[in-house]
């Protein structure tokens, strides 16, 4: 299963680290980000889990909710965070989903099918596509997916401009541009006429036919 960007996201029940959820009813009615991990006890995803940990209330202010995975029983997660916490110093209050029949990998397609349906004996090379990162928006459609090999670590600053700019976009017809920052000037889109444009943001310039830029919208 291929998921692109505005598929609606699948929803599932699963055990977490905070009990039974039902994504989309968790979700409830802002953003998440589901991020996996192919096994508990691992190096990169240890540093990556504790600095989530430590930006939560970031994400929190976007109307962010965070959603960990890993193909591991909960049981385990619940010992790891022991070790996240210890390492990064931030207590992961997050909920961590446990994956041991594969269920959720395999239906975001980060596993094939035939990959069985037990966690048992499987190591982190096994499960190296299972790195991917999800935003899911209020309507449960897919905004942003990113796959990242297992010995780069993510870039969870990355996470929040990109959120940033997909909150931005969806209230104002505009569009943000290569290394875009909080407060840099934005896109006016294509489907923005000039006369609507002006009527809308005051003035814009244009850079080039199709290109036009403007402050951005507070």
């Amino acid at each position: 299963m291929t998921l692109r960007i505005n598929d609606l996201a699948p929803d599932f029940t699963a055990q977490t680290t905070e009990g039974e959820i039902c994504f989309h009813d968790w979700i409830g009615d802002g953003y998440a980000i589901l991020f996996s991990h192919p096994k508990d006890f691992t190096p990169v995803c240890t540093t990556e889990l504790g600095t989530m940990a430590g930006m939560a209330s970031e994400f929190a202010k976007r109307n962010t909710k965070i959603l960990g995975i890993s193909v591991d029983p909960v049981e385990s997660h619940t010992k790891w965070k022991g070790d996240i916490e210890s390492h990064s110093g931030h207590q992961v209050s997050y909920p961590m989903i446990g994956d041991p029949t594969l269920a959720v990998a395999k239906l975001y397609g980060m596993l094939p099918a035939d990959a069985g349906d037990s966690s048992e004996g499987r190591t982190p090379a096994d499960n190296a596509t299972v790195r991917s990162v999800f935003v899911v928006g209020p309507d449960h459609r897919i905004k942003l997916n990113l796959t990242y090999p297992m010995t780069t670590g993510r870039n969870f600053h990355e996470l929040l401009r990109v959120i940033d700019s997909i909150q931005l976009t969806a209230n104002h017809k505009v569009a943000t541009p290569a290394n875009w920052q909080q407060g840099d000037d934005v896109i006016v889109t294509p489907a923005v006429s000039d006369e609507e444009a002006l009527e809308r943001f005051g003035s814009f310039e244009k850079v080039l036919p199709y290109l036009r830029t403007t402050s951005q919208p507070k």
